[in-house]
């Protein structure tokens, strides 16, 4: 594992797991999601260790302070030790998992799991016109 000096910003995401694809990554830094010590920036950013990222994704957040750069894609456990969470960053993040699953439990979806039949969408029909 060969350390480097600098590296794009959406290629540090994407081998850190952030983003499935390294465009995943570059979209969600266009967009805005994605701040370089407290500034928004493109997806060519050169970052280095020690500069402070913060990434919104799927409505959680996360401050995160890069400790080390790697030319590729590793394990999510090696991914893991490119960065260091903030204390906070991963307490409020646990809190909102907490929230969706305490409202997941009380208002649980029971949808259909298969295509309406014959006598279903018959049902439906009479409902959308009465």
């Amino acid at each position: 594992m060969a350390e480097l000096d600098g590296m794009r910003l959406d290629k540090w995401l994407w081998a850190a797991r952030f983003f499935k694809t390294r465009s995943l990554a570059a979209e969600a830094v266009s967009g805005g999601k994605v701040h370089v010590n407290g500034q928004r920036c493109k997806p060519s950013k050169e970052i280095k260790t020690g500069y402070e990222i913060s990434v919104n994704k799927d409505g959680y957040h996360w401050d995160l302070t890069v400790v080390t750069l790697l030319e590729r894609r590793r394990p999510a456990k090696e991914a893991a030790l490119l960065y260091e969470e903030a204390t906070e960053s991963h307490a409020k993040r646990q809190r909102q998992i907490i929230e969706q699953r305490e409202i997941k439990a009380l208002f649980p979806f029971q949808g259909l799991d298969h295509k309406p039949n014959k006598k279903e969408r018959r049902l439906i029909h009479r409902f959308k016109q009465s």
